[in-house]
């Protein structure tokens, strides 16, 4: 079976059942590897389909919101954010100042700013419920796979929370 979809085309399922659609979406001076995936067809909706190529239309917008979520994050000594720059500073020593793309005297900004969108996954199947529906990863060094923050939105686009990936 296959769902067909204005944005998507045609998404055919696996022998298992499963979607999965994946293309390279320009931002800037940068790409960003998009997903779109479900473990079973049956539970895409039209709906969710369309959710979903709104956000993958306004990633600028979800970009954004997702950095002034990081920087919210900061505010709280303990949270991921926090730990994730410091973790970073202590790594990568004067090494740091290389990857930052603006240097404004505040580090822990200048690192949100610097960080690299790497990819966006839309877990199709999560339209409307309380696990997220899209995962937002960036990473400072893309290099570096195990040193992310995933930025975890609804289908409304708002931010649930934001994680390491450790």
């Amino acid at each position: 079976m296959a769902i067909e979809h204005d944005y998507f085309g045609l998404l055919e399922s696996g022998p298992d059942g499963s979607i999965f659609w994946s293309e390279n979406v320009e931002l800037g001076d940068q790409s960003v590897t998009v997903d779109l995936t479900a473990p079973d067809q049956e539970d895409v909706s039209e709906a969710a389909l369309d959710v979903a190529a709104g956000l993958i239309a306004s990633i600028e917008t979800i970009d954004r919101v997702a950095r002034n979520a990081m920087v919210d994050e900061l505010n709280d000594r303990t949270s991921e954010v926090t730990e994730y720059i410091l973790q970073q500073q202590q790594t990568l020593g004067d090494e740091l100042e290389a990857l930052l793309v603006d240097i404004s005297g505040d580090v822990q900004i200048d690192v949100i700013r610097s960080l690299q969108f790497m990819s966006m996954t839309i877990l199709a199947d999560e339209h409307g419920g309380a696990d997220p529906f899209a995962v937002l990863e960036y990473a400072l060094d893309p290099d570096a796979t195990d040193d992310v923050l995933l930025v975890n939105l609804d289908s409304e686009a708002a931010v649930l929370s934001v994680t390491s990936a450790e």
